[in-house]
């Protein structure tokens, strides 16, 4: 918890969320998202679509993207090949709903946050599953190198039979 400031670690401690506080509105509806577009003033927008490829953070992108007063504020990793990257990359314009939007917006990414299990939390979830029960694992998510390293460190380290497929791969399950 060493990234967190002091609020924020009594906060975890005391396992209470940090998104209870006045002024934040959660939004339930298509109507109430879409209604956000039409506010004056300052806005902050959190989503939690997060390679911005689906979801109603593309309308807010579509409303924002092009205006050099907003800022896009990256959270959490961005997978090659994903809208969240080409923007990340500085590539302008982006395509929305088919139409190329210039990017104008201030465009900034934190690092460290992520809903995944990092690379020791999943060591540790599959050090509860028995190598000799456990036929074959194939290791999915991921960019096709960081995937192929964790298979072979469930081969080396934990006795895995695991291999990270390419895309299209087929295998017989039986």
């Amino acid at each position: 918890m060493g990234m967190l400031d002091a609020d924020m670690n009594r906060l975890v401690k005391a396992q209470q969320s940090p998104f209870h506080f006045s002024g934040l509105k959660l939004i339930q509806s298509v109507e109430e998202s879409k209604a956000v577009n039409t506010i004056k003033g300052t806005v902050a927008v959190m989503a939690g679509a997060g390679m911005c490829n689906g979801g109603r953070i593309k309308h807010h992108l579509a409303n924002n993207i092009s205006r050099p007063e907003s800022t896009i504020l990256f959270v959490g990793y961005q997978a090659v090949g994903t809208l969240g990257r080409l923007i990340l990359n500085g590539v302008t314009p982006v395509r929305l709903f088919g139409q190329p939007f210039p990017v104008r917006a201030a465009v900034e990414q934190i690092s460290g946050f992520s809903a995944h299990g990092d690379r020791n939390e999943l060591l540790r979830w599959v050090s509860k599953l028995a190598p000799a029960s456990t036929r074959h694992v194939f290791v999915t998510h991921g960019e096709p190198e960081t995937a192929a390293r964790f298979a072979d460190t469930l081969k080396q380290e934990k006795g895995f039979t695991a291999t990270a497929p390419n895309y299209g791969e087929k295998a017989l399950l039986d």
